[in-house]
């Protein structure tokens, strides 16, 4: 952060023309470095607790290799636990814009992978995923739960990130004619998915929904599934 402040020192005339997309740019770079000084508190608690149990141990009557081994297989099942958790939340706010048509519409880049933000995140998604044991009770040894830590980090950080950037674009990527679609497929989202409107209607505005959609934001099959379980059952036939 401070090399940030002396650069912008020395090129204070720079704000000006740069103007908000500047003020953007710095926005989202610290963010990032907030979020890594959380990772590397995060770090140093997991190590003084470590620390805290080795020495419980050692002042106590068993100190045998099997009492050390219990220890830090409970602390590696207790870490395991939380960045199973975190985890699942980071998946779980990412699928509030996968599954959600309405969402995707507002927010378009979450869902573009061509967009360089996002397609980190995925690419960071992908490596946690990967690397994820089967459950928090499995035995791994303390190198591959700092990878898996790491990857968990990483994913939260580049979802942060791509996230902020996409609340701050929006649909400024594209078209004035796009944008009026993404409008018109917004008002017909609201009438395929009202009670109150006929099964004619629903039917018609759901078709006219995904025809606006085409070739500007790809739907996943998940966020088309939901969509059409909010619009049934006139149309599940």
């Amino acid at each position: 952060m401070g090399e940030i402040l002396a650069w912008l020192g020395d090129y204070w005339w720079l704000v000006f023309p740069v103007g908000g997309a500047a003020f953007g740019v710095i926005g989202t770079v610290t963010g990032l470095f907030e979020r890594q000084a959380e990772q590397e508190h995060r770090r140093k608690l997991e190590t003084i607790e470590a620390k805290a149990r080795a020495k419980a141990i050692a002042a106590g009557s068993d100190v045998s290799p099997e009492a050390i081994e219990r220890s830090d297989s409970a602390g590696r099942t207790q870490r395991l636990e939380r960045l199973m958790e975190t985890h699942d939340e980071v998946t779980r706010r990412w699928l509030d814009y996968e599954l959600d048509v309405a969402k995707l519409i507002a927010f378009p880049t979450m869902s573009d992978g061509r967009e360089e933000l996002t397609a980190a995140f995925l690419r960071a998604k992908k490596v946690a995923d990967g690397l994820r044991p089967a459950s928090a009770e499995e035995r791994i040894d303390a190198e591959t739960l700092a990878e898996y830590r790491d990857a968990v980090h990483d994913f939260e950080v580049a979802f942060d990130i791509a996230e902020q950037n996409a609340r701050r674009v929006r649909d400024t990527g594209f078209t004035d004619a796009e944008r009026r679609r993404l409008e018109r497929a917004q008002q017909l989202l609201r009438t395929a998915v009202d009670t109150s409107a006929t099964a004619a209607e629903r039917q018609v505005a759901y078709k006219r929904v995904r025809e606006e959609l085409d070739g500007l934001i790809a739907l996943s099959d998940g966020a088309i599934e939901v969509l059409e379980k909010k619009v049934a059952p006139e149309i599940e036939g």
